[in-house]
């Protein structure tokens, strides 16, 4: 590695918030969410760590980040979140997936491929309106694959679109789930796991855990909201690392980087660092706040983040060429978190820490 750039991931960390996550939630199951490249830390890496903590499943969006998990040796049950195109219900039976379903089409699809019974969850749409088998048509979907001798109900499961803020509508998703399962077992079929709870249910819903839940965000040390169960001791795993490669004095007034949009208030230091927005620091940061740690000191930002580089403002701080600069996570006693970032951009930490992409190399922390 040539530029002094990269991110840490710490593997202990994730391990310590699988295992927090699992005892909040038992007896329910809980299962790691490392969809996205497991939210940009390393699917792989992670996925191991989540098992070697205890997590018994694994879940992800497409049947490429399944493949991946596999080619790399994991035999863990996953759960695919979504229906793939129907021509890949073969690529489900090939690498031992358990398949989401949630259309007529693809429970077809899957019958056709299936040589022996194969588990399947069916994902009902109780208001996330995303994806899932509205109520009326699940009942059809259930029928078709109870009387199906290739298929398994193993599993069914909804998704809450507003866990961490608002109580009323998650109560409504929850009843209209336990109604249909309770429609189901009076028809006499009863599923083995009911599952409805991602990180913020988990912490805040008990009765939303059932059987399994499904934990995302919380894994990775961050909270679903900013200041969601203040006490809970998630540790951020991810921390952005980079060095200061140039350092000058630069007059009052002077307005560094493109279009010029910030001036220094007063003659200072800036440093020039080599890590930009192609590496997932998003452009507006500059604008809107942002700051980095050096010599475990916070300073802003001096204008638009660019490309490859950004310039900070260290006033008349001794900073130094290859001093460290943290530009996510801890540095002595400061810390600068992915909640922080999201409230500059008006966002989301998930879309922080997701972002941040390939062009820096991860470092596993063991």
């Amino acid at each position: 590695m040539v530029r002094p750039s990269w991110v840490e991931i710490n593997l202990d960390a994730i391990a310590h918030n699988v295992r927090l996550l699992a005892d909040i939630a038992a007896p329910a199951r809980l299962c790691a969410v490392v969809k996205a490249d497991a939210y940009g830390h390393g699917d792989v890496p992670v996925a191991e760590a989540a098992l070697e903590a205890g997590a018994p499943l694994l879940a992800v969006a497409l049947v490429e980040e399944a493949i991946r998990l596999r080619e790399a040796g994991i035999e863990a049950p996953i759960l695919l979140l979504s229906e793939p195109p129907q021509q890949s219900a073969g690529e489900v039976i090939t690498w031992n997936l358990i398949p989401t379903v949630y259309t007529t089409g693809f429970v077809k699809a899957l019958s056709e491929a299936a040589h022996q019974p194969l588990p399947v969850h069916l994902k009902v749409d109780t208001g996330m309106h995303r994806v899932g088998a509205a109520v009326a048509d699940a009942k059809d979907l259930v029928a078709a694959i109870v009387a199906d001798r290739h298929l398994y109900l193993e599993g069914v499961w909804t998704h809450f679109a507003v866990a961490e803020e608002d109580v009323a509508f998650t109560r409504k998703q929850l009843d209209t789930f336990n109604s249909f399962v309770q429609m189901l077992h009076d028809v006499g079929v009863e599923v083995p796991i009911r599952h409805a709870a991602n990180t913020a249910a988990t912490l805040l819903y008990p009765e939303a855990r059932l059987d399994l839940v499904r934990v995302g965000i919380g894994i990775y040390g961050q909270r679903p909201a900013p200041g969601m169960v203040p006490d809970l001791d998630l540790r951020p795993a991810m921390r952005v690392v980079s060095h200061v490669s140039l350092v000058r004095r630069l007059p009052a007034g002077t307005r560094p980087s493109y279009g010029r949009r910030k001036a220094l208030p007063v003659e200072a230091l800036v440093a020039t660092v080599p890590v930009g927005y192609a590496d997932g620091l998003p452009r507006a940061l500059g604008a809107h706040g942002g700051d980095v740690l050096i010599r475990g000191k916070r300073h802003p930002l001096a204008g638009t983040v660019t490309m490859d580089q950004v310039m900070v403002d260290v006033g008349d701080d001794p900073v130094e060429v290859g001093d460290e600069v943290v530009l996510l996570g801890s540095q002595g006693s400061e810390e600068v978190t992915a909640d922080q970032w999201a409230e500059h951009l008006d966002t989301i930490s998930y879309e922080i820490v997701c972002q941040i992409g390939p062009r820096l190399p991860r470092r596993y922390l063991p």
